[in-house]
């Protein structure tokens, strides 16, 4: 049974305050809602592509992390090099970094006229900023983070004689690294990848700034809820409430498993 700490009652009071903060905006959607236009709402075309957007590209930033993060946080947890705290400094500052300074640095970096973009334009006619590219790229910048904090404190807790042993047992370092090595750190391993595929679908900043707000382009729903609440329609309400209880399901799902994986992280 997990243990109570002590602590004064007055001190629930001051409690209090930090709960209807947070509470009670989100209470007041759902009441502000029109429950009976909600599948309406949701379904208008510009709602439904903007869905169909930030599925595809919030499940491509996943899957990117997934393939690119990786690496990283084991070699993070498993290496001892120079500068490794400046890198792993560098790795996480997006996550509190404001996504709007992202956004201006990836366009800086990335732009037309940015440091690569400009050599990607000019040599091979590339042109990243403002296309779904980009979205991938500001939801990427933004949510691999949480990826690699979650799997950096993964990998540091494998106990190695474990591994070592299906080395023993003559198996290569691949082979090792794929069934035992990530058969360990499974449970880490889904939940950063739904906490890097929820931070991702729920960019804002870094996108409008890099990749813009192109309906059907690169509109993705949160941008969409923007421009709906900038023109008063209501399928900002929907959408918003779309988005809530896919967080909520998200953090229900993972049954505090993503706590004590950034706790370990940090």
């Amino acid at each position: 049974m997990k243990r109570s700490l002590s602590a004064p009652r007055g001190l629930i009071l001051f409690a209090v305050p930090a709960v209807a903060i947070v509470v009670v905006p989100m209470v007041a959607v759902i009441l502000r809602a029109n429950w009976s236009n909600f599948l309406a709402s949701i379904s208008t075309d510009v709602s439904r592509t903007a869905l169909v957007l930030s599925m595809r590209t919030s499940l491509l930033t996943t899957s990117l992390a997934l393939i690119f993060g990786t690496p990283l946080a084991w070699l993070l947890a498993s290496r001892e090099f120079k500068f490794k705290s400046l890198l792993r400094a560098l790795c996480v500052l997006p996550m509190v970094l404001p996504p709007v300074v992202g956004g201006v640095a990836l366009l800086y970096a990335f732009g037309r006229r940015g440091v690569v973009g400009s050599a990607l334009n000019d040599w091979f006619g590339w042109q990243l900023a403002f296309t779904q590219t980009a979205a991938v790229l500001a939801q990427f910048f933004v949510a691999a983070p949480f990826f690699i904090v979650v799997m950096e404190a993964a990998f540091g807790q494998i106990d190695q004689r474990v591994v070592g042993s299906a080395r023993t047992y003559g198996a290569g370092p691949w082979r090792t690294f794929v069934t035992v090595t990530l058969g360990l750190v499974r449970p880490s391993l889904v939940a950063a990848l739904v906490l890097t595929w929820a931070r991702a679908l729920g960019e804002f900043g870094a996108t409008i700034a890099f990749a813009g707000n192109t309906e059907g382009r690169t509109q993705t729903v949160p941008l969409a809820v923007f421009s709906q609440l900038e023109s008063g329609d209501d399928s900002a309400l929907a959408l918003s409430m779309l988005m809530m209880f896919v967080s909520l399901i998200v953090l229900v799902a993972l049954r505090g498993k993503w706590i004590s994986a950034l706790r370990r992280g940090f």
